[in-house]
């Protein structure tokens, strides 16, 4: 793995521990925002290692489309709620309408963002180092 592979998925692990210490606080829409932020990091990880600059987008569809481009089997991840997860990114910062985020997101969601991120990022931290530095279970 390259430094700066490394360095993304480093950042990708700090994101995941934010997303679980909120969520354990009971702060749902940050925990959803950093599960989601953690795994666009592991993905854009993953694109760094195939050669690729990373595209400047959010959707996780878009990144794992560019992960298969790329050359990876990317079967294992297509199941992966990607557009929901890609959603929290801005529906969990700033309110809609007169409602907050932190109103909206429970822990049903942030628990459902947390599956979804850990299947990204155990994905991508497979295909980066191949070994299990990385545990997010």
């Amino acid at each position: 793995m390259t430094p700066r592979v490394d360095a993304w998925m480093r950042q990708a692990n700090s994101d995941w521990a934010v997303a679980e210490l909120t969520a354990q606080q009971g702060f749902h829409s940050q925990a959803c925002y950093h599960y989601g932020q953690a795994a666009e990091k592991a993905l854009k990880a993953l694109l760094i290692s195939l050669g690729s600059l990373p595209p400047y987008s959010h959707a996780l569809d878009r990144l794992v489309d560019s992960v298969e481009a790329g050359g990876v089997d990317v079967s294992p991840i297509r199941t992966v709620r990607l557009k929901a997860l890609s959603r929290m990114n801005t529906e969990t910062r700033t309110p809609s309408d007169s409602e907050a985020p932190a109103d909206r997101f429970d822990a049903e969601d942030s628990a459902q963002a947390r599956t979804a991120a850990s299947q990204l990022m155990a994905f991508a931290s497979t295909m980066t180092s191949k070994q299990t530095r990385y545990r997010y279970d």
